[in-house]
C-alpha cells in the first residue's frame, strides 16, 4: 500500500532538488524516498549505537579493532 503526501521545502532546498533529479536522471519522489528511508535507518542506528556503546564499555570494547576483535 502507498500513501501520498504532501510536502513543503525552503525554495533553495527545492532548487537543489530539482538540479540534482535532472543530474542523475531521477525523479524526486525517488530521491526523497530514498533520502527518508536513509534518514530513519541513521536516526535508528545512532540509538541502538549509544544503547551498545555502554555495554561495550562494560566488557572492555571500547574500539572498532575492538568489535572486530569480538566479532572474529
Amino acid at each position: 500500500m502507498r500513501s501520498v503526501m504532501s510536502v513543503s521545502f525552503p525554495e533553495h532546498i527545492s532548487s537543489e532538488l530539482e538540479s540534482f533529479a535532472i543530474e542523475t536522471g531521477r525523479s524526486k519522489s525517488d530521491i526523497i524516498k530514498e533520502s527518508v528511508a536513509l534518514y530513519l535507518w541513521d536516526v535508528r542506528f545512532n540509538s541502538l549505537k549509544k544503547t551498545m556503546m555502554h555495554r561495550a564499555k562494560k566488557v572492555g570494547i571500547v574500539t572498532e579493532e575492538d568489535v572486530f576483535r569480538a566479532l572474529a
